[in-house]
This record gives structure tokens, C-alpha cells and sequence, in this order.
């Protein structure tokens, strides 16, 4: 956030720019990599676990798809605020790439919905065998023969825990933590072992983004493709299924009267803003729904302006804020 002030050197005129709408879509897409115990065949013998992974595989998921709309500096909307000398003190908050954020006003950024999807990205989930075999296990011979030592191993820290829980131990824990610390470690060692009939797996999410910018409907617009084998491909590549996009305006501002906008735009002073339109948003893919809402859209909409004569109060200069993303007036403060 830069702020810019209004001063002689500057000849009391800060240059900003307007937005443009770009739309950027999110999607989690995550990596699952699964690893056979080396015991599955006796999980349910032992166990009574129906389902381990039997195979060493690796496969993607496609999860939440959300959108975010950008603003970015739109070369043909770039407009001079000009003071008039002895204002108090005039000046403007304006983004690292010229947007217009605030006049005469202390303008505190709030997180963008791009910056909260990437703040809220999930942790990795892993599942790590650690090695816990025992001598017995290791002196064990046959794999029908480890993986009974194994479920012994597995009922008999059960037990031990049990015990503990119950009071009904020789040797019970000293307090509170010492006995959270024991507890702990038991679980660590039988999630370890019970791994060896379960196998393990990981599941790493990374986020995928996509920028659209708009200037008119999308019907079936490609953002890309996801293959289960593959993860996300490019949107030509037939190796994965399309994720559409469909755009439609549902409100245009209709464009000024050409002399009124020559006079409140072209040849005017004051502060020109953006009226943003609005579209809905779908996002598909095989017929199933990823994403439905609405969002603005400045390509879709018109611009305004405040006059000059506004900001030329030398005792309460106005003040004004705008939402940096869509160019639009958020608050104007008298």
C-alpha cells in the first residue's frame, strides 16, 4: 500500500488507475500416495480389517473450487485527482500497482478472497510407518509368522493402555503428564504396527489457480482438465476431463449520454470511479456443479465521477473509500 500525497512538487495531483475484472479460479487438487503394508494379506485374519491397501498406487482428487475476483490496472482507465492548492493536507492510498484505495482516509487493507483461499490451504496429511519391530518380530522367519507376532505386539500394548487408564498396573504413571506422555507413545507404537497390515498413505493438497479476464459471456469456457492418474493437465490435453466455465452478465450498465460522459469524464476534474456490472458464475465438470455464484464484473459495468469541488474544503475535507478490486466507492465520509 502506497500513499501518495498532494503537494506543489506534484503539482497537487496523484495519478491513479481503474481496474479491470480478472477472475481467478482455485482448485485443491490433491495427491494421494498409498503404500501396502507388508502384512495386508493377514489384516483381517489378525485384525479384522476388511479393506488395507493392497497395492502400492498413487491417485488424484479434485476438491473445492472457488473464485476470487482481481482487480488489475487497466491501461486505458488511468485518471489524474487533482487538489486544489491549500487543501488541507490532500492525499490517497493507492495499491502497489496504482489502484485507487482511499481519499483523505487511512485505508487499512483487508485480506483479498484470493489471500484467505491460500492462508486456508489444508495441511498435509501423512501416515509414516515408524520401525517398531521388535526382536521377536525380526527372529520371527515366515511373513504368516511376523504378522502373528505382529497382532500380539498390537493387543498387548491395547492392554497395556487399558491398564494404565484403569488404574490396575504395577507401576502406574507418576501424574497427569507422565501418564499422557505413556499414553501417547503407546498409540504412536500400535498406529505404527496396525500400518504394517493397513498400509500407509499421504495425502499432499496443492492449489491450482487459473486467471479469466472477461469481456464478455463464456459458454464452456475450458480452464483446464483433471485426469485421476494425472492431476490437473492443460486444457488441451485430452488425457483429462474438461472443467468449464460459464459466464453470464445479468446486470450492463447501459453507457452514458456521450455529452454528459465528455463532460463528467473526459473534460472534468473530479474523481472518476468504476460502476461495476454483475455476472453469474458456473463451473462444471462431467455435469456436476464445482462452483455457482455471482460476482462483478467492471468490463460489464460503466464509470462515474465525484466532483472536484468535493475535496476543496480547507476545514473537513470528504472522505472517501473504494473497494481497489472493482474501482467502486465503498464509503464516502463527510
Amino acid at each position: 500500500m502506497i500513499k501518495k500525497n498532494a503537494v506543489k512538487a506534484n503539482n497537487y495531483g496523484v495519478t491513479y488507475s481503474l481496474p479491470k475484472t480478472s477472475l481467478v479460479i482455485t482448485a485443491e487438487v490433491t495427491k494421494v500416495t498409498c503404500k501396502a503394508g507388508p502384512y495386508f494379506q493377514y489384516a483381517e485374519r489378525y485384525l479384522g480389517i476388511k479393506s488395507p491397501i493392497a497395492e502400492d498406487k498413487v491417485y488424484y482428487e479434485l476438491g473445492k473450487v472457488s473464485l476470487s475476483n482481481v482487480g488489475i490496472p487497466d491501461a486505458d482507465q488511468t485518471y489524474l485527482i487533482e487538489f486544489k492548492a491549500g487543501t488541507v493536507a490532500p492525499y490517497a492510498y493507492l495499491t502497489e500497482d496504482g489502484l485507487l484505495c482511499a481519499i483523505n482516509a487511512e485505508y487499512s487493507p483487508q485480506p483479498s478472497e484470493l489471500e484467505t483461499i491460500k492462508n486456508n490451504k489444508p495441511e498435509p496429511i501423512t501416515a509414516t510407518n515408524t520401525s517398531v519391530f521388535s526382536e521377536e518380530l525380526l527372529m520371527a522367519g515366515s511373513l504368516a509368522r511376523q504378522a502373528e507376532v505382529a497382532a500380539k505386539q498390537i493387543y498387548y500394548i491395547r492392554e497395556s493402555r487399558m491398564n494404565i487408564l484403569t488404574g490396575e498396573t504395577d507401576n502406574p504413571p507418576a501424574d497427569g503428564v507422565a501418564m499422557k506422555i505413556v499414553i501417547d507413545e503407546l498409540e504412536a507404537q500400535e498406529k505404527a504396527l496396525t500400518h504394517l497390515f493397513t498400509g500407509v498413505y499421504t495425502k499432499t493438497t496443492e492449489l491450482y489457480d487459473v486467471t479469466i479476464v472477461p469481456h464478455d459471456n463464456l459458454d464452456k469456457e475450458v480452464l483446464f482438465r483433471f485426469s485421476n492418474l494425472l492431476g490437473v493437465v492443460d486444457a488441451d490435453d485430452l488425457a483429462g476431463e474438461p472443467v468449464y466455465l460459464n459466464l453470464t452478465a445479468t446486470e450492463r450498465i447501459p453507457p452514458m449520454d456521450p455529452k454528459e460522459a465528455e463532460k463528467k469524464l473526459k473534460g472534468g476534474k473530479g474523481v472518476i470511479y468504476n460502476i461495476p456490472g454483475k455476472a453469474s458464475v458456473e463451473i462444471l465438470m462431467n455435469k456436476k456443479t464445482l462452483f455457482k455464484g455471482e460476482v462483478q464484473v467492471t468490463q460489464f459495468g460503466g464509470q462515474d465521477s465525484l466532483a472536484s469541488v468535493m475535496f476543496e474544503d480547507k476545514k473537513t475535507p470528504v472522505k472517501v473509500l473504494f473497494y481497489p478490486e472493482t474501482g467502486a466507492i465503498k464509503q464516502i465520509i463527510q
